[in-house]
């Protein structure tokens, strides 16, 4: 069977697939389409992507992807730990512009289904962390957004790491700050 909880934004799910131990190790399906379906989640995933990060502390989003190449997103980490985040970008959304965060591990063997209509960025909290994630659309950089990790706006809690230890990448420095008034998605 599969585990499946709602985070305080019910639309963030952390999902937990069986693991089968024996003597050799284990066995899982990490994603079953059918399954899945029976709990409410059909989504169509269309690619998986592969990103590894060599240091603690490696800070990538906040990401999504607008228009008709918006995705949703099933993440799981296979090497290390990150803290995930997502932030509500749906404009009509009670939470918009709220975040909700959970650590994702291979040890919690957990994953989390970040949907269309949010932002999402991660932090690795150990180094040689290795992160699988499936999404529902293609990439797209025409369709490529992203807002500040360290708005003022947001508040997000990246946990009890200095500043000035994290390596961001010039793209995620220089995105835009989260706007009120802006209608991510409807």
């Amino acid at each position: 069977m599969i585990e499946i909880r709602n985070l305080e934004i019910p639309e963030i799910k952390i999902i937990k697939p069986k693991q089968h131990l024996d003597h050799r190790g284990f066995f899982s399906e990490t994603y079953n389409k059918k399954l899945l379906s029976e709990y409410g989640i059909d989504i169509d995933f269309v690619q998986d992507n592969h990103a590894f990060s060599k240091s603690k502390h490696t800070l990538r989003g906040l990401h999504f992807q607008d228009g008709s190449y918006a995705q949703d997103k099933l993440v799981r980490v296979i090497k290390g730990k990150i803290l995930d985040i997502a932030v509500d970008l749906r404009f009509n959304s009670p939470t918009f512009g709220k975040y909700v965060s959970a650590i994702i591990s291979p040890e919690e063997w957990n994953q989390i289904l970040v949907p269309i209509g949010f932002a999402h960025g991660l932090l690795t909290l150990e180094d040689n962390t290795e992160v699988l994630y499936k999404t529902s659309n293609y990439y797209s950089p025409a369709n490529d957004r992203g807002i500040k990790w360290d708005d003022p706006n947001l508040n997000i809690n990246w946990g009890n790491v200095q500043v000035s230890d994290f390596i961001i990448s010039d793209k995620d420095n220089d995105l835009p700050s989260f706007d009120k008034n802006t209608k991510y998605f409807n």
